[in-house]
C-alpha cells in the first residue's frame, strides 16, 4: 500500500500553533519539539492507514467518513477524511475538548 498525499486545512496550522504555544507557555520547549514530531509521525500513520482511525464521533457530527488519530503520548487527536486521492486533514484537537462544538464550522 502506498502513501496517499496528506492535505491540512487552514484551521491546522492554528490548532497546532495553539498547541505549541501551550507547551512554551509551560516552558517545555522540549515538549512543544516532540508534539511536533509525534503529530508528523500520526500524520505519517494515517497517510498509510486512514482505515485505522476511529470514527467515534462521525455519527454525533453527521460526517460519517469522519476519522480520529490520536498523537501518541500526547491528549490531541487528529481527525480526518480520507477521500479518493488523498487525507484530508480537518483539525488537531485536544482530547479534552467538547469535541463536536471544536469541529462545527465556525458561522
Amino acid at each position: 500500500m502506498t502513501d496517499k498525499p496528506v492535505v491540512r486545512r487552514a484551521q491546522v496550522q492554528e490548532d497546532v500553533a495553539d498547541a505549541i504555544a501551550y507547551y512554551l507557555e509551560q516552558d517545555a520547549p522540549d515538549a512543544a519539539e516532540a508534539f511536533i514530531t509525534a503529530l508528523e509521525k500520526a500524520i505519517g500513520h494515517i497517510g498509510r492507514h486512514p482505515a485505522s482511525g476511529s470514527p467515534r464521533y462521525a455519527g454525533e457530527l453527521g460526517l460519517s467518513d469522519l476519522r480520529f488519530w490520536q498523537v501518541k503520548r500526547y491528549p490531541y487527536l487528529v481527525f480526518y477524511v480520507e477521500c479518493d486521492d488523498h487525507i484530508d486533514i480537518w483539525r488537531i484537537l485536544h482530547g479534552q475538548r467538547d469535541i463536536p462544538a471544536w469541529m462545527r464550522e465556525p458561522e
